[in-house]
């Protein structure tokens, strides 16, 4: 193929580039993979109309410019000949051998991910990802660069493909390139994809910057010239570089803080490169008593590196006419890794591949998001983990020995606490805070020092999930939340088969548990058990799956309110105790009264204590098989918000339930929420249990349970 066209214009191109910042690149290789790939997409052109190839060969060169190595340069030539063209893996593999072809086949995979999809398809694809970047970072290089060229050429798309592909890049793409350590990349995509959600946002900040520009004239030039004199002055040889923040940040910053354009006031940034680390600290020095450092600005990254490897010195000061200026000062080095992060790998210097030292393999992050893959979390909860670990900023804060503990911004003293061990955790009840007690929502500060104050016997409340930010707290939370919530479903579960089968007139055998679960595809009785417990299958189910002829004759065998209970004596009655409130389901005994009545109690109940040594007044009772009326009064107590329209959402809740209030009565009354007694009318306990279930999911329901009253007893 070559001997007959020879190097085209834009292959030589590519490898000169190549070759400029590595001498010893192989250009026959990258020479095959351009021939290959022209020839394979031939006949194919995007949308602007363009040949399809321009598109591969652009990818290319951003990664060239990124200085990666020729089997990085090889796949991004090839990345879609797998996908769009009639080349297969193996040919792939025999022209430009097995790790060229996987790396292909990987970008392949990551290309035909739906990311923009539903939020649990989107969380399960976020797996799929990590997955796949963790057997090679070049992948995901490859993919970014991809991204970041299909967003520079954008405009040729349909209006609602761009704005699809825009969410994209802004969720996913650019945090995922910041949080490789690219930032420059990052930039670029939020403003990319800022243009095409945003235009109008995005051109009023561009406007008002030459608005600005005329009336101050060029304060970058002006600022970066008195930086130079100070350093000549310093005796320190450094490069000053200034510029305007993108129109995407400075967005967010009005967006964050809520204010407008002309209040903002560090809209400049500005960096200092020295030739050592000593430098650093003698430009912040001098940088310092030339002008005003802003309080609570500084940030040590030097001392204490990002996790992706990121070292920087960062200070806000105020520079001419009191306008706030951000600087950061670093070394070569270090401004190498915070530009192009994990590409830091493949660097070349002098045309020789180099360490260097301040790289951290991003790997070792996509490892621990792999290693919490394997632990398997739920969609929602690991899709919440991957967007807080990639939007991360961190704050440095002190254990009371003086021990350094890395947390995300906006982190409480429960993230600290689980950051130290998930024990800790679990057992907090309180926390100290530069030796002060504070809550435990409290916004920890960069160089605060926390001490945890923990329990025996405490474990984790439902309310910390929203008070944490990092996904290891959320996940350890979650995680003992689910497991206490299970042993109590699976306990309930219990009760409820042990009633349903004894309805039908059979028992609720292990075995009779298991062949049910396999019957549902329930992967143990358990699992059935937590099921139907938590309501997500019902009993009738569970019979069913074994019985389906009594299950549907007991669905449609209706009780009658006079014969609900077994084992009463001819005439005599019975009333249900006022005090325990026992509905069919329950385990029941009755007291004989001092005339012909008896009086039915759920068997826990604490007022038959009074009873204990007059057994001949015990009667042994139970339930009617079939479905009973929905008479049978239950009161719950219950707190929520005092806010409009939560009690009649309330009142709602137990209608969709098919349970009628028959008595209301509020008990307590807070400026921030009401304590109410509810008498609902209920079929059993199944039928209570759903209707609790959905009352407790409700977010202004601070807590419901069942109220039982001893003084309630009937005077028998």
């Amino acid at each position: 193929m070559l001997e007959k066209t020879g190097l085209t214009r834009g292959c030589a191109a590519l490898i000169d580039l190549v070759r400029s910042y590595n001498p010893h690149s192989d250009g026959d290789l990258i020479a095959r993979a351009y021939a290959f790939g022209e020839d394979m997409h031939e006949g194919q052109f995007r949308r602007s109309g363009e040949p399809y190839f321009t598109h591969p060969v652009a990818v290319a060169v951003i990664l060239a410019e990124m200085q990666m190595d020729d089997a990085t340069i090889v796949t991004a030539l090839l990345h879609d000949t797998i996908e769009d063209t009639k080349a297969s893996f193996q040919k792939v593999a025999e022209l430009f051998g097995r790790e060229i072809a996987d790396l292909v086949d990987g970008v392949t995979k990551l290309t035909n991910l739906q990311l923009s999809s539903t939020e649990t398809k989107q969380a399960e694809n976020f797996r799929k990802l990590f997955m796949a970047t963790s057997r090679d970072l070049r992948v995901t290089l490859v993919k970014l660069a991809d991204r970041l060229h299909n967003m520079r050429t954008i405009r040729s798309m349909q209006p609602e493909k761009q704005a699809q592909k825009a969410r994209e890049t802004m969720d996913i793409y650019a945090p995922l390139a910041g949080r490789m350590g690219m930032q420059w990349m990052r930039e670029e995509l939020e403003d990319l994809a800022f243009r095409v959600l945003n235009p109008a946002g995005r051109e009023s900040i561009i406007r008002r910057f030459v608005t600005l520009q005329k009336e101050t004239g060029d304060v970058v030039e002006k600022i970066t010239a008195d930086m130079k004199l100070e350093m000549q002055k310093a005796g320190i040889t450094a490069e000053v570089y200034g510029r305007a923040k993108k129109p995407y940040s400075i967005w967010r910053k009005m967006q964050a803080k809520e204010q407008g354009f002309s209040r903002l006031s560090d809209i400049y940034g500005f960096r200092i490169i020295t030739d050592s680390e000593e430098d650093c600290y003698k430009v912040l020095g001098a940088i310092h008593r030339r002008w005003r450092a802003v309080p609570g600005r500084f940030k040590d990254y030097i001392s204490q590196p990002k996790s992706n490897g990121y070292r920087s010195i960062h200070t806000t000061v105020s520079g001419r006419d009191g306008k706030r200026v951000e600087v950061q000062i670093r070394t070569r080095q270090m401004h190498e890794v915070a530009e192009t992060g994990v590409a830091a790998h493949w660097s070349y210097r002098d045309g020789e591949r180099v360490e260097n030292p301040f790289a951290v393999d991003p790997a070792r992050w996509i490892t621990t998001i792999t290693q919490q893959i394997d632990e398997g979390h739920g969609h929602d909860e690991f899709l919440d983990m991957v967007k807080l670990e990639m939007y991360t900023d961190q704050v440095f804060c002190f254990t009371p020995k003086g021990d350094v503990v890395k947390l995300p911004r906006g982190a409480t003293p429960i993230d600290f606490a689980y950051a130290i061990h998930t024990r800790i955790g679990h057992a907090t009840v309180g926390a100290k805070v530069d030796g002060l007690r504070v809550p435990l929502w409290t916004r920890l500060k960069n160089g605060q020092s926390v001490e945890v104050i923990t329990a025996e016997g405490q474990s984790p409340q439902a309310t910390w999930v929203d008070i944490a930010v990092t996904g290891r707290a959320k996940t350890a939370i979650r995680r003992s939340l689910r497991e206490e919530d299970r042993e109590r479903f699976i306990k309930l579960g219990a009760e409820l088969a042990r009633v349903a089968f004894e309805n039908v007139g059979k028992k609720s055998t292990d075995k009779a548990l298991r062949t049910a679960a396999k019957a549902l595809a329930i992967d143990s009785v358990d699992d059935l058990l937590e099921g139907l417990g938590s309501a997500e299958i019902t009993s009738r189910e569970v019979v069913g799956a074994l019985y389906p002829d009594l299950a549907q004759k007991g669905r449609v065998e209706e009780v009658e309110e006079g014969r609900a209970v077994v084992g009463l004596e001819p005439g005599r009655h019975y009333i249900r105790a006022r005090c325990c409130q026992p509905v069919p389901g329950e385990r029941i005994v009755g007291i004989t009264s001092r005339g012909k009545g008896v009086v039915v109690h759920a068997i826990d109940c604490e007022v038959l204590a009074k009873y204990e040594d007059e057994l001949d007044r015990w009667v042994d009772l139970h339930w009617q098989e079939g479905t009973h009326p929905p008479t049978n009064t239950v009161t719950l107590d219950l707190a929520i918000t005092n806010d409009a329209g939560v009690l009649g959402r309330i009142c709602t809740l137990i209608g969709e339930q098919s349970a009628n209030i028959s008595n209301l009565e509020f008990i307590d009354r807070k400026p921030d929420y009401y304590r109410l007694l509810v008498d609902a009318d209920l079929r059993d306990a199944e039928h209570l249990h759903r209707v609790m279930t959905a009352l407790e999911a409700d977010s202004n329901v601070a807590f419901i349970e069942r109220h039982r009253d001893p003084k309630q007893a009937e005077a028998i």
